[in-house]
């Protein structure tokens, strides 16, 4: 195996994700798909079609979760290693869209507290990996000196000085 091809199958190392919220999306992510799962099968109990479609996305979100966060669930199926290798490669704000995208489909499906809360978790997973893409916060000195480099800036330009 080449350099090239480990970096294509090698997840992102500075994603700028730390150990502890890598794991709290990877849990979001695990009871977004319970959460999902248990919902979507209380929506298929009923006799409107579009509850039912509702609730089978629902189901079938809490597989994609399962198979993208924690793949050893999923062990007995042959692509789960490789779907789950492929979600680790995908950018924050990638899954943050994906995940978001996803559990919004069924309640616009259909609209009641069992889609909504149903999908609540799987919502606040996307939520999560959204606030990871936007990066670590900035200490105070340095967004001090910048002000005031940008203050200098701008006196230089305008040819005022106190």
């Amino acid at each position: 195996m080449n350099s090239e091809e480990t970096s294509k199958t090698s997840p992102p190392e500075d994603d700028g994700m730390t150990w502890w919220y890598r794991w709290l999306c990877k849990i979001a992510g695990v009871l977004g798909g319970i959460s999902c799962a248990i919902a979507g099968v209380w929506n298929c109990v009923t006799v409107n079609p579009l509850n039912i479609a509702a609730g089978v996305w629902m189901v079938l979100n809490a597989f994609v979760l399962f198979l993208c966060e924690v793949p050893f669930c999923c062990q007995f199926i042959e692509f789960a290693n490789a779907v789950a290798a492929r979600a680790d490669r995908f950018r924050p704000w990638q899954k943050s869209f994906f995940y978001c995208g996803m559990a919004l489909f069924p309640i616009f499906l259909s609209f009641s507290f069992t889609t909504l809360f149903g999908n609540a978790i799987a919502f606040a997973t996307g939520v999560l990996y959204g606030l990871a893409s936007l990066g670590k916060k900035g200490d105070a000195v340095t967004y001090a000196r910048l002000q005031h480099h940008k203050q200098g800036d701008e006196e230089r330009m305008t040819g005022t000085t106190e």
